[in-house]
């Protein structure tokens, strides 16, 4: 069973950059898509950033250019650089696993961890 657990979360300013990280176990060797979700209530949990075992990323519009998200193997850590950050960004963070093709689609998401808190303030 896959096992995600992320850390790094926290409150900054408008402008300023984080990095979340996300512990991984019980991957399927060689075969994985892991991604960045965001949630903020009342809305439907948003696709940021997904790479996969091959090495393709695929980013929504809205983070295009300010994250990266890459992946540590020796580590087993999913990582997500966040850049010029804003207050849309606000909102409950989540990693999570799948199956190749890279994908952001949340329904082909089977595992997930408990997700952390990223406030931005302006």
């Amino acid at each position: 069973q896959v096992q995600l657990a992320e850390s790094g979360g926290d409150s900054v300013q408008s402008g300023g950059s984080l990095k979340l990280s996300c512990v991984v176990s019980g991957l399927p060797f060689g075969d994985y898509c892991l991604g960045w979700f965001r949630q903020v209530p009342g809305q439907e949990r948003e696709g940021v950033a997904a790479i996969d075992s091959d090495g393709k990323t695929l980013y929504s519009n809205s983070v295009q250019h300010r994250f990266v998200i890459s992946l540590d193997n020796a580590r087993n850590t999913l990582y997500l650089q966040m850049n010029n950050l804003r207050p849309e960004d606000t909102a409950m963070y989540y990693c999570g696993s799948s199956l190749p093709p890279v994908t952001l689609r949340y329904p082909d998401y089977g595992y997930w961890g408990r997700g952390i808190q990223v406030t931005v303030s302006s």
